[in-house]
């Protein structure tokens, strides 16, 4: 608009010192109210939450995380009872899996060629299926047995056998029964590590001899000898006549004990208790 001489452009009132001030508030006005809108929402403030000491979090890829804290893991209670199977028939049939035959070992005599009941460490149940441990070469051998041509019972306890610590070790659940330095065998004829059990008890005729009070076999065969004493290279936890050996490599591959002890091993672990040997 062109402007007459003398003709002002008309101006806004300006504003007063109040009007300044209010002006300058609604912002502050506008983020209180969004706040409290937020708070309505459930997104106002609230307490931190509790977290575990010393954990961190690290992510990687999607879907890729990895979490890390300084709590334990708990460890389970060992068992107090294990399965057993006693061989009832004169005759019990091998089986590599349940219906099919072991052909390299169908059938076990009973009782064995050292006039012994036949036992078994049951692993696993299936129906009428029993995966069992058998006391046979090689060391750790496992078959299936029907469970018609045996009967069960439990037991107990469990032994430990730790060949570099020269010490034997009974266990119920994780309490310690009885333990006891022990000889173990040589660097050529070593006691054979694995997972085995007792499979037979023989008193023997008088204490004064190296097999001490009481042979207790071990399903676990020398992996040096075929035979030894006239047998098949069987080994056993047995006493002993020389106590000063005890703590040393002197054996055959048994393991050597006080004759006090074996006495006691005869007492905690019944035929079928697992024995369990560790380098």
């Amino acid at each position: 608009m062109r402007l007459l001489p003398g003709h002002r452009t008309p101006t806004r009132p300006s504003l007063g010192p109040v009007a300044r001030t209010w002006l300058k508030a609604i912002p502050v006005v506008a983020a209180i109210a969004i706040v409290g809108a937020g708070a309505a929402l459930g997104f106002g403030r609230s307490e931190p939450p509790i977290a575990p000491g010393a954990v961190t979090l690290t992510a990687g890829e999607p879907a890729s995380a990895s979490i890390a804290g300084d709590w334990k893991p708990v460890k389970p209670p060992a068992p107090t009872s294990y399965l057993v199977a006693d061989a009832t028939g004169s005759i019990v049939h091998l089986y590599e899996e349940p219906g099919v035959a072991l052909a390299s070992k169908p059938t076990m005599a009973n009782p064995t060629w050292e006039n012994l009941p036949v036992v078994f460490l049951v692993l696993e149940q299936r129906n009428e299926w029993l995966h069992v441990r058998v006391s046979s070469r090689p060391n750790n051998m496992t078959a299936w047995v029907s469970r018609s041509e045996v009967s069960l019972r439990s037991v107990p306890n469990r032994v430990l056998i730790e060949v570099g610590a020269r010490r034997v070790s009974v266990f119920h659940g994780d309490q310690v029964l009885l333990q006891e330095t022990v000889a173990v065998g040589t660097d050529r004829t070593p006691t054979p590590v694995g997972t085995f059990f007792v499979d037979g008890v023989v008193k023997v005729p008088y204490d004064t001899g190296p097999y001490g009070a009481y042979q207790v076999s071990v399903s676990g065969f020398s992996d040096a000898l075929q035979s030894f004493g006239g047998g098949v290279g069987q080994i056993a936890m047995h006493g002993t006549n020389r106590p000063e050996l005890l703590g040393q490599n002197v054996s055959n591959g048994c393991v050597r004990m006080t004759n006090e002890n074996i006495t006691k091993m005869v007492q905690l672990a019944p035929l079928g208790t697992p024995v369990t040997i560790v380098a």
